[in-house]
Order: C-alpha cells, then sequence, then structure tokens
C-alpha cells in the first residue's frame, strides 16, 4: 500500500475539492451542483479562515480524497464543535485507509486546539456504507435529526 500524505488544503487544490464535491453530491444525494455557485463556495473557505478549512489526502503526489472542517460554537460546552463535511475519496482509493487518515488528523488537530471540544457530521440516512464507516471511526449516533430552511 502506497503512503498516504495528509496536508491542509491550499488554493491550488480548487479543481480537485470542486471536482470532488460534485461528485460527492452526485453519489450520495442525487444532485447536480451548480459548478460557479461551489467553486465560489469552495474559494470562500480560503478567501476567510475563519469560515474552516480543507484537508486533502496525496497518495504518489496524486489528490485521491478530502474533507471539509468547519465550526459551530457549542454555549453549552463553551467550545466550538468542528463539523467534518464533503468528505470524498476517489472509488479506486476506497477502502485503503484515506479517510481514517483524513479524520485521524481532523480529530488531532481539535485535540490540540484546546477552543474544541468534539467533532460532528451528517450523513444521508440512506448511506448506510458511510454510516458504518464512521461507527468503526468512534462515532456514535446522536438523537438528533437535522432540520433546515433553505433560502
Amino acid at each position: 500500500m502506497s503512503l498516504i500524505k495528509i496536508r491542509q488544503a491550499e488554493e491550488a487544490d480548487l479543481p480537485y475539492l470542486v471536482s470532488f464535491n460534485m461528485e460527492m453530491a452526485l453519489e450520495t444525494e442525487g444532485k447536480k451542483l451548480d459548478a460557479g455557485i461551489l467553486q465560489a463556495g469552495v474559494r470562500g473557505i480560503f478567501e476567510d479562515t475563519t469560515r474552516g478549512f480543507y484537508l486533502v489526502a496525496e497518495i504518489e503526489d496524486q489528490v485521491v480524497g478530502s474533507l471539509m472542517i468547519t465550526k459551530e460554537w457549542s454555549d453549552w460546552r463553551n467550545g466550538d464543535f468542528w463539523w467534518i463535511q464533503s468528505v470524498y475519496v476517489l472509488p479506486e482509493y476506497r477502502r485503503q485507509g484515506v479517510f481514517r487518515e483524513l479524520y485521524e488528523e481532523a480529530r488531532q488537530r481539535a485535540k490540540e486546539n484546546e477552543s474544541v471540544c468534539g467533532c460532528r457530521l451528517y450523513v444521508e440516512t440512506e448511506n448506510q456504507s458511510a454510516q458504518q464507516v464512521y461507527l468503526k471511526h468512534g462515532f456514535v449516533e446522536t438523537g438528533y435529526l437535522l432540520f433546515e430552511d433553505i433560502f
């Protein structure tokens, strides 16, 4: 197995991140995203780092996966939850530890940051394979349902 290198994404990674988000939305939710809106949204992380950051996984200098971290303040815990979002690994690199390495890097960074009280993520209810991966990595299902009001 090749060495998996994890690093913080740079703006030069924008084409990969946009492509991964397009593929993930289509694969998991059957949604075709608007490329222009998506590109501006991904660029927004690089323009305002208080929004969060991306991590990318590389194998032999090829970007093969990514995830995004955003923050949510918890008044109950007086700390930030880091939300893991936009997780994607190229199909030919799945089941090779890429998500594990991405998550371990995110988790380590979170644990080293005193303002972070935990990590959270959401997953489509039908995406059983992703749910099994998250359970395997120590996540627990909560009693919360997610509601939204999109404008």
